[in-house]
């Protein structure tokens, strides 16, 4: 629980979300950790609404070895959540931080005693294979999980390679695993409404088991949930024979040794499994099941389960070195390196070692040596941050996954995608976010992607008159809110959508149709109501919706809902390219300044109905959610970066925590944490596709980042305190620099960004016309 404190500081009065108590002056910095997963709690995030996981996994990696405590509810959207006190198990497929449920692929069950095949229910675990467990014999690190079940004894522990998960048990007595095919995420209820009963409806419409002498057993499962229509294909290896096998189909015993059908599952017995430990390897394929059994056999060789664990931990200490900051708070290092822990867990690796994948065209396809397909992309959420981060502290992966988007493109049938997972589209929100990724890595220097035959993709979504649902914004300019859901929300983010799609025609040598696109992008100017200030859902006949309340998310909450995840108050500011366009609007700077401030000193109640996903309430910025990242930052274009520094300041305070329950919002596959990453540093990109970053206020005296070609950027903050969130100056390689912003080709040369910290505002650095951020293409004139 947070509580509400205002600080007074240099005339600013700040609306904030904290922990209770007394600011504390930050402690002396300290120097970098040798090993920063030392400092990963991955149990953050685990409670509230952040839907986090806390098994094993490897960076990007396409294994996600998980506990599932529930899987029918909102909030375990992960499989897990920090307050349920019983364990299903341990799945292998886990989505970080979404705000809908899928995956949880192959459930394994450790058990004594009689083999039974209910799941049972959360708070009913008797007479099912749940299992009791407590937060004190629980223990996850970067890489590794491991927890005891008092009632069984049975200890299990957890490690992963690529595309192989690792379980390692100790038995008290004999036991079996039961192997549930048909566990995974189903059906959930509103959210919104108070308890739940957990349905019954499997998502499994078709699997099939098969056991391969007595220590090994395969199968498949073909998914109608989120993705609908997913299918993935697994090998289990045993480190010793079992010495009975059962296979069942709902729920009854059937003989032989394969089995076919919708409801699987088997058991396989152990009599022996005290007597030494049992190591299950079980390899995942989105192609078939040989394509497992191959990943197997090349990344699941011996039965060293430690050094597979440390060889997991190797590579997180690799990937969280590049981002290396001082401080001697304890509770900062694990709240920073925890969030660029989880800014690492997706996209997800989905191709085999031998390049074979499952393509968005259900067609398995075969990449070069060296290439890698991914899933998992929440692009709605994470072209805000997180790609921007990756540019920046794992650019080689990042153009990996850029790649990754343009072959979805060419290959999916529904064209660009919108939030692709395990080579199904599943139209999740809205607005066609890969364009901004790819103009993005454009912008920032990627090669590799195949302009020429990616734009006429992206000019049949921009133009042709038959795609589904753009003909009113091409024709009217806006989408009416009488005819289509979400309508005021689609007008603004295809607009930020044609201003990236401009930048990819560009690139292709389709000048003119940059040029339309560009004039397009400028389609917001139709929801602004002058008289009232906001951006406004408008009718087909071009009146506005009545009645009006800028907190609500629609005009008519029985029929329509106009905004999506936000309402009237963060849409106004949703224009991330063309802000100077938005501050005319507006009347000028101080107008802009005032409605800025306004934001953040509303009222933070909302209407019945509003979704939790509108969370982390400071007035009506609602950081759970990620259409209000940007907006702490839009202060530096009205010539008040000031504020920037402030708000942004007491946004890392109060909305991240060394907690279960730290995060203010859904994770969203790594925006949240990316968020906090960035900002700490003290960058953000507003404009992501522009290529600048918009300074705010660093946290840490010292973070060093390791480029691309081994180039090292360092960022220090003399001065800097909880106390002291004021940029006094900034200095560049040892020159002044007085822009409040800096451009990514120069971050990326490597050197030393330095900012002066104080108590009190230098009101007068970032604030002249020319030393603003750039947006549209243009400096302020003001």
């Amino acid at each position: 629980m947070t509580t509400r404190r205002d600080v007074l500081t240099g005339g600013l009065a700040i609306a904030a979300t904290a922990a209770a108590g007394e600011v504390r002056a930050a402690p002396a910095a300290a120097a970098p950790s040798a090993d920063p997963a030392a400092h990963v709690d991955p149990f953050i995030g685990t409670g509230g609404h952040g839907h986090c996981y806390p098994g094993a996994t490897r960076p990007f990696s396409m294994v996600q070895l998980s506990p599932d405590t529930d899987n029918a509810r909102w909030d375990a959207c992960s499989g897990y959540h920090h307050d349920d006190g019983t364990m299903l198990g341990f799945s292998h497929t886990h989505l970080s931080g979404t705000g809908v449920g899928d995956l949880l692929d192959l459930l394994v069950v450790p058990r004594t005693g009689s083999v039974l095949l209910d799941p049972g229910a959360l708070d009913r675990p008797l007479g099912s294979y749940r299992q009791r467990f407590s937060r004190d014999d629980e223990r996850a690190v970067p890489g590794y999980y491991a927890v005891r079940f008092p009632d069984s004894g049975i200890a299990a522990e957890l490690t992963v390679g690529e595309r192989v998960g690792w379980h390692r048990y100790r038995f008290p007595a004999a036991g079996h695993l039961l192997i549930d095919l048909a566990h995974g995420a189903r059906d959930e209820p509103d959210p919104a409404s108070e308890g739940y009963d957990p349905p019954r409806r499997t998502p499994v419409t078709d699997a099939s088991l098969r056991l391969i002498g007595r220590d090994m057993l395969v199968g498949s499962r073909r998914v109608q949930q989120w993705a609908s229509g997913r299918v993935i294909h697994f090998a289990l290896r045993l480190s010793r024979p079992f010495a009975e096998a059962q296979l069942c189909s709902n729920d009854r015993p059937v003989g032989g040794d394969a089995v076919a059908g919708a409801a699987l599952k088997a058991a396989l017995l152990f009599p022996d499994a005290a007597d030494a430990p049992l190591v299950v390897k079980v390899a995942l394929s989105g192609v078939d099941v040989e394509g497992a059994i191959r990943n197997l056999d090349a990344e699941g060789t011996g039965w060293d389960f430690d050094r597979v664990q440390a060889d997991a931990r190797a590579a997180w200490t690799a990937a969280l070195g590049r981002l290396q900051v001082e401080t001697g708070d304890a509770a900062q290092a694990r709240i920073f390196y925890t969030a660029a822990y989880h800014a690492m867990l997706a996209p997800t690796l989905f191709s085999d070692v031998d390049g074979r994948y499952r393509g968005m065209d259900t067609a398995v396809h075969t990449l070069p040596a060296g290439q890698h397909n991914y899933s998992t992309y929440s692009l709605w959420d994470t072209y805000r941050a997180l790609h921007p981060l990756l540019t920046l502290a794992a650019p080689e992966r990042n153009a990996d996954l850029v790649r990754g988007l343009a072959r979805m493109t060419l290959e999916s049938p529904s064209g660009p995608p919108v939030w692709p997972l395990q080579g199904i589209e599943t139209h999740c929100m809205i607005g066609w976010h890969s364009a901004v990724v790819i103009a993005e890595a454009l912008e920032k220097g990627v090669t590799g992607i195949d302009v020429a035959a990616l734009w006429p993709r992206f000019r049949t979504l921009a133009f042709d008159e038959t795609v589904k649902g753009l003909d009113p914004y091409r024709r009217l300019g806006y989408i009416p809110s009488d005819k289509v859901a979400e309508a005021a929300s689609k007008t603004l983010e295809y607009a930020y959508d044609d201003w990236a799609m401009a930048r990819i025609a560009e690139a292709a040598g389709a000048h003119d149709d940059s040029a339309r696109l560009r004039e397009r992008s400028r389609n917001y100017r139709h929801l602004f109501d002058a008289k009232t200030g906001f951006m406004r859902p408008k009718l087909a006949d071009g009146r506005w919706a009545e009645p009006f309340d800028p907190r609500a998310l629609g005009h008519d909450t029985a029929h329509w809902r106009d905004f999506t995840e936000c309402n009237a108050w963060q849409a106004t500011f949703l224009n991330q390219h063309d802000v100077y366009g938005l501050i005319d609007l507006f009347g000028g700077d101080s107008a802009f300044e005032a409605k800025l401030d306004a934001l953040f000193a509303a009222d933070s109640s909302l209407p019945a109905g509003a979704p939790p996903d509108v969370s982390g309430m400071v007035g009506q910025y609602a950081h759970g959610n990620e259409p209000s990242h940007h907006i702490a930052y839009l202060y530096a274009y009205c010539g008040a970066p000031w504020k920037t520094q402030a708000r942004v300041r007491m946004l890392l305070e109060g909305q991240y925590r060394d907690a279960p329950d730290g995060l203010s919002g859904n994770e969203d596959c790594g925006q949240m944490s990316a968020w906090y990453v960035l900002s700490a540093l003290g960058l953000y990109p507003v404009d992501p596709v522009s290529g600048v970053y918009v300074f705010g206020s660093p946290l840490h005296a010292r973070a060093t980042l390791t480029l691309g070609g081994g180039r090292r950027l360092v960022i220090e903050a003399p001065g800097v305190s909880a106390d002291a969130p004021y940029v006094q100056e900034v200095r560049w390689n040892g020159g002044p620099w007085r822009k409040s912003w800096m451009a990514h080709a120069d971050l990326v040369r490597g050197g030393t960004l330095s900012f002066r910290m104080g108590k009190t505002p230098n009101r007068d650095f970032g604030k002249a016309p020319g030393d603003r951020p750039p947006s549209f293409g243009r400096l302020a004139t003001a």
